[in-house]
């Protein structure tokens, strides 16, 4: 019976364009909105905003918080319309501007960072989980929930876009009523005395709150062209996907500041990016939150590892096996607890891998193609991108330098504007550059001799 099942599920996931198959979206750009706004109403979000405060006041982080992912918003929109256009997901992408071998450098680093994602959002909700059942029964083992919880995700994720497209609407609704109720308590004695707290002078600088904002928008774009391509139209996948993300971002993000004022304007010296300490002052309300908003997200994660897996090979791996095999793997790891005081270290170490490749997408798509790129791109023996030896030196070259250059003013010399935005500009400028000067010289080598 187990192996019908299989087989049945198997097959309509391969009709369903999970396979690798580049797609015809169908999804409304409203629809599109929902997946991406209940995506991003996460509990890792939630606490990045709690390191906000009291480094600046409220208000101060409430309007770096909005600029800083209205600036990232650009970056995912922009790569995740590349995925409306051609059908394809974002690290299939890569085979344009990388070619067919050499994008399989993204494709490695996007499936470990995507596994270290759903970890890290598995841990944090199964320590939530079980910090408010301790408090009831006096039962304690948060390793054991954090795999329950991956887990639930895993078991989501297993049956593709057309499961993810249905529940994530209703984790929205449900997060966001839950959010709503917080903030009219948090706001209830007004707003005036969690905006005065006194400041921390060794805290973060508003530049660095800027940048932190900017790169989780980064960290979010290796998914955007995989929602995006089932988008029905461009302008539907640019206005859903920009108003959701804005507006999970912005609202998880805040929700992190007030709670964390909240507390200091109680007197309470409390550590930033705790859930618990946070679920200790809400309740179950609060843990209801980070709950749902770990099965939103973390079944994006799970599924955005399967299709890199599944289009780095298209029509060769497919997406169910693929789904139990990483979903072992995925399930394995949450068990790994050490990872959750490494989160801030690890959402440096995407944005510096992956802001050079997302520039070279961008540049690549909108500024040399003009917009378009051949339908062979869904091969993974395309011809037409196959550059030298399946290679493209420039995109390498210019990946290596990106995540030296960003690696360097993060570490060595600390950039007083943050990493993320000129990490992004210089490995623009510098693809852009080289692909002009060799497809120039390119153009003078075929052109014939002048003669009398």
């Amino acid at each position: 019976m187990m192996l019908r099942y299989y087989r049945r599920l198997d097959a309509h996931l391969h009709a369903g364009a999970d396979d690798g198959q580049p797609v015809a979206g169908d999804l409304s750009g409203p629809r599109i909105g929902f997946i991406w706004l209940a995506a991003n109403l996460v509990v890792t979000t939630m606490l990045t905003g709690t390191l906000f405060v009291p480094s600046v006041s409220l208000t101060t982080a409430l309007w770096l918080i909005v600029a800083g992912t209205v600036v990232g918003a650009l970056v995912l929109v922009a790569v995740g319309n590349v995925g409306t256009r051609t059908g394809l997901p974002t690290m299939a992408l890569t085979r344009a501007s990388f070619g067919v071998r050499g994008s399989r450098i993204p494709v490695a680093a996007n499936i470990a960072v995507l596994m270290g994602w759903s970890w890290v959002q598995a841990m944090l909700a199964g320590v939530t989980v079980n910090h408010v059942i301790a408090a009831q029964t006096g039962y304690s083992n948060p390793v054991l929930f954090s795999v329950l919880c991956e887990v639930i995700v895993v078991s989501l994720a297993i049956f593709g876009h057309a499961g993810i497209a249905r529940v994530e609407p209703i984790l929205a609704v449900v997060i966001l009523a839950i959010m709503g109720y917080l903030f009219a308590m948090m706001l209830g004695d007004g707003y005036s005395r969690l905006d005065s707290l006194p400041l921390d002078p060794e805290g973060l600088s508003g530049l660095g709150i800027f940048d932190i904002v900017v790169a989780t928008a980064i960290s979010w774009t290796v998914l955007s062209a995989d929602i995006n391509r089932f988008a029905r139209t461009s302008r539907g996948g640019v206005v859903g996907s920009g108003l959701g993300y804005v507006g999970s971002t912005v609202a998880a993000m805040a929700l992190g500041a007030t709670a964390i004022a909240y507390l200091f304007a109680q007197g309470k010296n409390v550590p930033s990016f705790d859930p618990t300490v946070i679920v200790d002052e809400f309740g179950v309300p609060l843990a209801i939150v980070v709950f749902f908003s770990v099965m939103a997200t973390n079944t994006m994660a799970v599924y955005g590892m399967v299709t890199s897996l599944v289009n780095s090979e298209p029509g060769r791996i497919r997406f169910l096996p693929a789904a139990l095999g990483l979903g072992v793997i995925s399930i394995a790891g949450s068990a790994w607890l050490a990872l959750l005081d490494k989160f801030t270290a690890f959402l440096t170490a995407i944005g510096i891998v992956f802001i050079p490749v997302f520039a070279i997408i961008v540049v690549d798509f909108y500024v040399l193609r003009r917009g378009r790129y051949a339908a062979s791109l869904a091969s993974a023996d395309s011809r037409e991108y196959w550059y030298r030896g399946g290679w493209n030196p420039i995109a390498v070259v210019v990946w290596i330098v990106g995540v030296a250059f960003s690696s360097a003013i993060t570490y060595l010399w600390v950039s007083p504007v943050g990493a993320t935005v000129p990490t992004f500009l210089v490995s623009a400028g510098l693809y852009w550059a080289a692909s002009v000067a060799v497809s120039g010289r390119r153009e003078g080598e075929r052109e014939e001799p002048v003669t009398a």
